[in-house]
């Protein structure tokens, strides 16, 4: 008989090899492991990562074997992993991967079950590149954010990361040692209490909630339960990704089923390296390219942002909804979407990082001026740019100042891998984020030693180690 989709992914996070790893995928696990820590340090004093702390801690407890990052609580497995789980999603600024974020939900639950088992270097980058490359698989198989057939960008009615969980649940079991028949229980558990796909409701209600479009923390507390029941021997239904009449797949909501994408060449092609990309700017990916553009043409002609009488930004054409064309700004979570607001920030001139989601400058006169006259529409190449290449998010933008109309265009947003090696995310730009984010949460001796062991994690004995120095807590 042979065996089903779930069935054969829990024979490949059996059977990953840390030593038959190759390289880019070691590299690219601890480039994302560390940009992970850094964006969980930065949201801190954010609202949603202040209540990710709070609840975490009902959840789990204070005194538990797994550390909050950026604080004195060391909680449950649970509760860690819910609030470290929000704290990376609180400033939008963690790193991109199809279905779209991955990090927030497939890491925390890792981390915290690897810091409470002890576990080593080795072992955690296994799971952090099975949960990626999982994830990537099944977010290939599934509707897409966007859709270029036809010859215009589209979305699906039904959207969102939920397809995360199972990504999450094998990183958990692969760390737990558990048997292969026990993962997949635990897989088949994960699709039947699969979070929902809320993010199309939440792209077009405004003013709508801190939730964002999926939230981390109840699909991390998800994944730790599936994996966690099917360890004490509960079973899970290993043909809910075969059956597309009453499986997941047909309620969960998507509209394209491709299940080959999940398990061909699963173990011996890893696929996620080449499309992982990371952020520069703490906001929704899409302004990447706009913020790229408008922040060179601003350096390059010495443009002050009181010297700005206009700019218009011509960009993704899926973000004419009411999410990204919001102008009433209460929330961070707000302004990582808003068009408009975004522009006025960047212009600024403040070097990127969390300090723009400083409430005091998100709610500047400076900022909330300038917003009223930026102007946004689709780029008419768009959709043959993306076609040509996943990568491509062609901008123009132009600057009325002095008299003088300034423009600029790009066609990929740094922090991608594209034709253009100038995009690359490197690992010193990597570590420079990192210690931003880090700056007034951890020592800086701290974080540099937190940087080090994650660079060279295939060393390290005990991930606790790491962890604990993300703690404010005397070690």
């Amino acid at each position: 008989m042979s065996s089903t989709v779930v069935q054969r992914m829990a024979e490949f996070t059996s059977d990953v090899d840390f030593a038959q790893l190759p390289e880019e995928v070691v590299e690219e696990s601890k480039r994302i492991v560390l940009d992970t820590l850094g964006c969980a340090l930065a949201g801190v004093d954010d609202l949603k990562g202040r209540v990710g702390i709070e609840y975490g801690v009902i959840a789990g407890g204070s005194a538990g074997e797994a550390t909050i990052f950026g604080t004195t609580h060391r909680s449950s497995v649970l509760g860690a992993g819910f609030a470290n789980g929000e704290l990376i999603n609180a400033l939008d600024f963690d790193a991109i991967l199809p279905p779209g974020h991955v990090a927030p939900y497939v890491l925390p639950g890792a981390f915290a079950v690897g810091e409470s088992l002890r576990s080593d270097g080795k072992a955690l980058l296994a799971a952090v590149a099975i949960s990626h490359e999982m994830s990537y698989r099944m977010g290939k198989a599934m509707s897409y954010i966007r859709d270029t057939s036809g010859g215009k960008i589209t979305q699906p009615a039904v959207l969102g990361y939920a397809s995360t969980i199972f990504g999450a649940v094998a990183a958990i079991s692969r760390l737990q040692g558990v048997p292969t028949d026990v993962i997949a229980n635990a897989l088949g558990i994960a699709g039947a209490i699969s979070p929902v796909q809320p993010q199309r409701a939440w792209n077009v209600h405004v003013p709508t909630s801190t939730i964002k479009y999926f939230a981390a923390g109840p699909l991390v507390q998800a994944a730790v339960a599936a994996a966690y029941m099917a360890q004490l021997g509960h079973t899970g239904d290993v043909h809910i990704l075969d059956d597309e009449e009453f499986g997941y797949a047909r309620f969960i909501g998507t509209d394209r089923w491709e299940p080959d994408q999940i398990v061909t060449g699963m173990g011996s092609d890893w696929r996620f390296p080449i499309e992982s990309a990371f952020k520069l700017y703490p906001h929704c990916r899409v302004m990447a390219t706009p913020f790229d553009a408008l922040i060179d043409l601003l350096a390059d002609n010495d443009i002050k942002p009181d010297e700005i009488d206009a700019v218009r930004v011509w960009g993704e054409p899926w973000v004419m909804q009411p999410r990204w064309l919001n102008t009433e700004i209460r929330y961070s979570f707000e302004a990582q979407f808003s068009m408009a607001h975004g522009v006025a920030v960047a212009a600024q001139r403040i070097p990127p990082g969390k300090a723009w989601q400083d409430p005091a400058l998100l709610q500047s006169d400076a900022v909330l001026d300038l917003m009223k006259r930026v102007t946004v529409a689709p780029h008419p190449d768009f959709v043959q740019a993306v076609s040509e290449h996943p990568s491509a998010r062609p901008t123009k933008v132009e600057v009325d100042a002095r008299g003088t109309t300034f423009t600029e265009e790009r066609r990929f947003p740094r922090g991608v891998a594209s034709p253009d090696p100038a995009t690359t995310f490197t690992n010193d730009d990597l570590v420079a984020k990192f210690a931003s984010n880090a700056e007034g949460v951890i020592p800086a001796d701290e974080a540099e030693a937190v940087v080090d062991a994650v660079m060279h994690l295939e060393r390290v004995e005990d991930v606790s180690s790491i962890f604990r120095r993300l703690a404010r807590s005397p070690r």
